[in-house]
């Protein structure tokens, strides 16, 4: 059979439209640090730009994916194709761009606001890469897009994690031997897809109709990356479908525009208010906790009334550890919708509560995979866990849940693009349909990046709610501290 797109990748694609660009995107700050001595330095006449270019074609040659474009087949009677791009060229999809001075870090977020908010061209290979200079601090940052139907984590990772690495190194250029095959006619894959029906009728009639359905069906159900988690899909879906989430200010219909705020804070402060709080309390509840705390901040900034049992639903895409042993760590991606208490005033009682939804959903068998062994993953894990989660989001009601918040944690140790240091690194994660906000998170480091992307319109106090992130993990802190 062609190696066709599955009947979830392209409702993807059908569903995408001006205002709901699927694609997923990341946005990394690099150091330049001078005098590591010239075994480690750049090519004489070599620029970043050109030294970036051959990273990215150095490694996407063992992606091949990245090399590939989506074919329809006409009639849209089977879901498209990937084929090699004939005419692929790298210098288009690594592009070049800088900051005016002073390239301060909201400079950075409008740039990155600006370009993730276009959608990628549908006939070319559905990724862009950015080298952004003239950052203040000698700084620069690259920021990726990928096409969430592209990062399936099997076939394909976000292109994220393929161009970093634990040791500095320049990178040594590989004989360039690809060769496109051969762009299929029209004609070729209508007798494909005849073909696909021969070898296989049953599979293909149902593959057909799921393709038909796609933009429809494909938003119903749950997406099924690898092999389902140990948490069941089934059973979370039941328990919200009676309950459809409440309404919000989070949810309306989208414009063509984001914008996009990055907030960092410290891991440690996570650490200490989990050490000081039940046993049952983990890292990941005090982010929640923290996030809970910034929607409550920011809903009174605004006038709206918070009543004291208004919730704010969560859709949490959770890797876990199911009983398949034969399955790849990471491939296993299950919901877990979360109501944070956003009308408790008193921030460790919204902890608890947290923590104890939390551990509610984990009681069907199954367990969370811990922080040391998701970033255990080859290479930088995060890029392509977050978008497995966009994957999740994207293919899920919008009436089931409030926004998406992706927490992913990532190595706790220096990283590198060539000889550059990874100093911050922040996902930036789509907006499903009526969704006007998405949280994504990474650990790195000793930090926690957070990723605010949000509909222009309707969150013009983005920035407010970027405060109120800060100030709601204060009050957990001083909570804490008073406690001791």
């Amino acid at each position: 059979m062609a190696d066709r797109l599955s009947a979830l990748d392209a409702s993807f694609l059908y569903l995408q439209d001006r205002s709901t660009p699927m694609h997923v995107g990341s946005v990394m700050i690099f150091e330049r640090r001078p005098g590591r001595g010239s075994k480690r330095g750049p090519v004489d006449g070599e620029s970043e730009y050109e030294q970036l270019v051959s990273l990215v074609s150095n490694r996407i040659a063992f992606v091949p994916r990245y090399r590939q474009k989506v074919r329809q087949v006409p009639g849209r009677v089977m879901p498209p194709v990937w084929t090699d791009d004939e005419h692929f060229d790298v210098s288009y999809h690594v592009r070049r761009s800088a900051l005016p001075k002073p390239g301060t870090a909201a400079q950075l977020e409008e740039f990155v606001g600006r370009i993730q908010a276009r959608a990628l061209d549908p006939h070319r290979p559905l990724w862009e890469l950015y080298l952004v200079e003239g950052l203040e601090g000698g700084r620069f940052a690259i920021v990726t897009k990928t096409h969430i139907a592209l990062v399936d984590g099997i076939h394909a990772i976000d292109i994220g994690q393929i161009i970093v690495d634990p040791e500095a190194a320049r990178e040594q250029p590989i004989p360039h031997t690809w060769r496109a095959s051969r762009t299929p006619s029209g004609l070729d894959l209508l007798v494909g897809a005849i073909g696909d029906v021969v070898r296989n009728p049953l599979s293909v009639a149902q593959l057909a109709a799921n393709s038909v359905r796609g933009a429809a069906a494909g938003a119903q159900r749950f997406a099924r990356f690898g092999t389902v988690g140990a948490v069941s899909a089934a059973g979370v879906l039941a328990r919200v479908a009676t309950r459809p989430a409440p309404a919000s200010p989070l949810n309306r219909s989208a414009s063509v525009h984001r914008r996009f705020v990055m907030v960092s804070t410290e891991l440690d402060d996570y650490r200490r208010i989990r050490a000081q709080s039940a046993q049952s309390v983990t890292v990941h509840d005090v982010v929640l906790a923290t996030i809970t705390g910034a929607l409550r901040g920011w809903l009174l900034a605004r006038g709206e009334a918070v009543a004291g049992t208004e919730n704010v639903r969560a859709l949490v895409p959770l890797s876990v550890l199911g009983d398949d042993t034969d399955a790849q760590l990471g491939e296993e991606v299950s919901p877990m919708f979360v109501d944070l208490p956003v009308g408790e005033a008193r921030p460790m009682m919204r902890l608890h509560q947290i923590a104890y939804a939390t551990s509610q959903q984990l009681d069907g068998g199954g367990s969370a995979i811990d922080a040391a062994s998701l970033t255990g993953l080859a290479g930088f894990a995060p890029p392509t866990l977050h978008s497995l989660g966009a994957r999740l989001g994207s293919a899920m009601s919008r009436r089931m849940f409030n926004l998406v918040v992706t927490n992913v944690p990532g190595p706790q140790r220096e990283l590198y693009a060539g000889d550059a240091p990874m100093v911050e690194t922040y996902p930036v994660i789509p907006l499903p349909k009526g969704q006007t906000l998405s949280i994504g998170l990474t650990s790195y480091n000793g930090r926690v990046d957070f990723g605010l992307n949000a509909d222009r319109d309707a969150m013009s106090d983005l920035d407010l709610f970027g405060q109120c992130l800060v100030d709601a993990l204060a009050e957990l802190l001083e909570e804490t501290e008073t406690r001791v």
